[in-house]
């Protein structure tokens, strides 16, 4: 009877299921600076992360892999930008309901457009509310789960929900983006 080792147990696992990276934590990937239509972006650990700007949303790629290696999973809360480390956990808001959702980052882009700052999988929309709108004013700002909700988004399901913000704050957030012109392209 043949023993595996759990690190010989890991390389099973990895290889199992295509060429696909397995969902984890780690090794989180920083990555070279890049350059996509002539912009040129450069991946950066950010703590302070916390923009605002617009988000659309992505599904049809299901079976792709994402930037990271993993198999792109349309239905799970996940998103791509365009240079937090991969994984990252981002908190998005939208701005029109104040709705709130965590979401794992494990993707490159959003390269529509400079007031995108976020594409979410047609799964992290659908949780956002924002499915039918295609593009949302949004906020998103870098969180640190915990393990729990790490544990849940890793595998497919939606972290706890999370109290919308008040009205006060989302029209403060609001009254930011019309000050900074940001519009959707």
């Amino acid at each position: 009877m043949r023993r595996w080792t759990p690190a010989a147990a890991c390389l099973v696992a990895a290889c199992s299921g295509g060429n696909y990276r397995p969902v984890s934590d780690f090794p989180v990937r920083i990555g070279k600076p890049y350059t996509v239509r002539g912009i040129t972006y450069v991946p950066a650990e950010d703590t302070t992360y916390d923009m605002l700007g617009y988000a659309s949303w992505y599904g049809s790629e299901s079976g792709k892999r994402t930037a990271n290696g993993e198999r792109f999973r349309p239905g799970w809360a996940t998103a791509a930008h365009t240079t937090l480390p991969l994984p990252s956990y981002v908190e998005v808001t939208a701005l029109d309901t104040g709705r709130r959702i965590i979401v794992r980052v494990n993707d490159r882009g959003p390269f529509a457009g400079s007031s995108r700052i976020i594409d979410l999988s047609r799964g992290a929309a659908e949780q956002l509310g924002l499915r039918a709108v295609g593009k949302a004013a949004v906020r998103v700002r870098v969180v640190e789960p915990d393990e729990k909700d790490r544990e849940r988004l890793r595998h497919g399901k939606a972290a706890r929900p999370l109290p919308p913000v008040s009205d006060a704050v989302r029209a403060n957030l609001l009254s930011q983006i019309a000050a900074a012109g940001i519009v959707v392209r």
